[in-house]
């Protein structure tokens, strides 16, 4: 399906919460076993929370009362996965258990594994517990010496154009001396923060 069929059939609106503003394409993945459409057309907020980029907020998510009676599979399965992600909220454990899906659409829905998260997002952060995103500049707080290398990073060196190692959030990667090295986040400042 085309972004130009998506947005015809969600109304130009994020299929989960409604809302109009900064919206675009959402893959569903894995693509599922049945030839359905694993698409969705969503929001910059709820885009930055299914992500996790961002803490789930509950009240956000009360628009998944609505969602999850959608007609299209792929928005079903999206409201599964996040109902199961807040269920720690009554409502939505009660909205789950309301919630039907046939056995191809629930192997789907569990095929990620992102239903069995929590709603707890872990982010990179500073050792004063600032959260560090892509592009940042870092100051180290720490002399740290290179392995494999003769290189010692000195106190107070800035390292700008951070790039965040993904899977592990207390590690970052960014330059110095012209050398990428990884860098852990407990010996960074964020730089202006």
């Amino acid at each position: 399906m085309t972004e130009a069929q998506l947005r015809e059939r969600s109304g130009n609106k994020c299929e989960l919460c409604g809302s109009e503003s900064s919206t675009g394409v959402y893959d569903v993945l894995p693509e599922p076993a049945a030839k359905v459409d694993n698409q969705i057309l969503v929001c910059g907020k709820c885009k930055a929370q299914l992500e996790k980029k961002e803490e789930l907020d509950s009240k956000h998510w009360s628009c998944l009362t609505t969602s999850m009676w959608s007609e299209v599979p792929a928005v079903q399965v999206v409201s599964w996965r996040l109902l199961n992600r807040l269920k720690q909220e009554s409502w939505a454990m009660e909205h789950l258990d309301m919630m039907y899906l046939d056995d191809d659409m629930l192997a789907w829905a569990k095929a990620s594994g992102d239903h069995e998260n929590d709603s707890a997002v872990e982010f990179h952060r500073d050792c004063n517990g600032a959260i560090l995103q892509e592009g940042d500049a870092v100051v180290l707080t720490k002399s740290l010496d290179v392995k494999g290398s003769t290189l010692n990073a000195k106190m107070g060196t800035v390292v700008k154009n951070i790039r965040l190692v993904e899977n592990n959030t207390e590690q970052i990667e960014g330059k110095i001396e012209g050398q990428t090295i990884v860098i852990l986040t407990k010996y960074v400042r964020k730089q202006g923060a």
